[in-house]
């Protein structure tokens, strides 16, 4: 199962990495996944010369594969004038226009006041909900208060386990039916001359 986490953050450590990560190990704790994690800002400058050029560098063009391969996501922003960021939209921009048709998305966004947490529903939800993704009910908001505080762990479950219930079944290795089991050949009964009875017998 392979599980992409988008990081727009731009510091390292970003509190956007953090919320990835904490909703990726939240994801594996419902069902066994490989998260791999792509950081925009390592990607910025062949972002914008694809803009201009066309082309994805080698970079570029792994995350595409990596997305568009993916079985999920979970996309994580911070939050720049009360909506995603420009780095953020740019890489979905660059995208195929079918990249994420039918693929379950996990929105998150991080900021410094709760009061932008509305960015997941006026911003990103119609984000993904344009490029035809499967968007869980649950998306996930942390203010700078919220780290180490109650209700961001119960929410970061919740989503969590909304996007394992939508990725596909594990596949378990087949077993290769048993071999089938030959019936025992039955003892051959054990003849005891007549004279020998009839000797056993008189001795008693």
């Amino acid at each position: 199962m392979r599980l992409v986490v988008v990081s727009a953050g731009l510091s390292a450590p970003s509190s956007t990495r953090l919320l990835g990560d904490r909703l990726a190990t939240a994801v594996d704790r419902h069902t066994p996944v490989d998260t791999q994690v792509i950081e925009l800002r390592d990607l910025a400058v062949e972002i914008a010369h694809n803009f201009t050029n066309g082309f994805a560098g080698k970079n570029l063009a792994a995350a595409q594969e990596a997305v568009a391969g993916a079985d999920g996501l979970i996309v994580v922003t911070p939050v720049f004038s009360a909506s995603y960021s420009g780095l953020f939209k740019s890489f979905f921009d660059v995208l195929d226009k079918d990249a994420l048709a039918g693929k379950p998305v996990l929105i998150a966004a991080t900021g410094g006041t709760a009061r932008h947490s509305l960015v997941l529903e006026h911003a990103l939800r119609p984000l993904f909900a344009y490029l035809r993704a499967v968007v869980v009910p649950t998306a996930v908001y942390a203010a700078s208060e919220d780290w180490g505080a109650e209700g961001l762990p119960e929410r970061v479950e919740r989503a969590a386990g909304e996007l394992a219930a939508l990725l596909p079944p594990a596949v378990r290795p087949a077993v290769a039916p048993a071999a089938p089991v030959e019936p025992a050949e039955p003892d051959e009964p054990v003849v005891v001359p007549f004279a020998e009875r009839l000797a056993a017998l008189s001795a008693g």
